[in-house]
């Protein structure tokens, strides 16, 4: 007969290790996408008019709220524990950074290439097709399946900013779509990450 006052099993020390890191890299990854949003978002703000103007103000303003909110929920120290562990592949760290690194090398090619052709209208297009592009291998290497679905949104807001710059308005209007659609994605990403782990 079992007693009623046993506590549960204590994890064992690879299972205490495996807890920490999948906490670790779920407050980095929302730490990380909440920056990057918030660059977006400011990115997005400067295609909506001149910088002391209501609109960009407002933007700004809102978008310094929003990164906030989402870093206290990832931060918190009641954050709900992941409901499973991360199952990293081998070398998953050095993948990251071969992952990141071309990810830049592309970004200073996009931004290159764009400025080169006299087009800055794609200059965001072409940094948020290469973001997302990105998370598709980051999915694996860091066994976090929303940074599929991070990766498509990013890739398809790349799609229709490049329709839109074909179409023709500003190289602004094409920004302030982009990079706001951009910011959504990923507060929207680390907003997960910091809730549901």
């Amino acid at each position: 007969m079992t007693s009623s006052t046993e506590s549960a099993p204590t994890p064992s020390a690879s299972d205490a290790e495996c807890l920490a890191l999948t906490r670790q890299l779920r407050r980095r990854g929302t730490v990380v996408l909440s920056v990057f949003a918030l660059a977006w978002a400011f990115a997005g703000a400067s295609g909506t008019g001149p910088a002391t103007d209501v609109v960009p103000v407002a933007v700004e303003a809102a978008a310094l709220v929003i990164t906030a909110v989402v870093l206290y929920l990832g931060l918190r120290k009641d954050a709900r524990p992941s409901p499973r562990t991360v199952d990293l592949p081998p070398n998953w760290a050095r993948g990251v950074g071969m992952v990141n690194g071309v990810e830049l090398l592309a970004v200073v090619a996009v931004i290159a290439a764009a400025n080169a052709s006299g087009r800055p209208a794609y200059i965001p297009v072409g940094i948020a097709l290469v973001v997302g592009l990105h998370f598709f291998p980051l999915a694996r290497l860091y066994d976090q399946w929303q940074y599929r679905w991070t990766g498509a949104l990013m890739t398809a807001v790349a799609v229709v900013g490049a329709v839109l710059a074909l179409a023709g308005p500003s190289a602004g209007t094409v920004r302030a779509v982009v990079g706001l659609a951009c910011a959504a994605v990923l507060w929207g990403s680390a907003c997960h990450l910091a809730v549901r782990g």
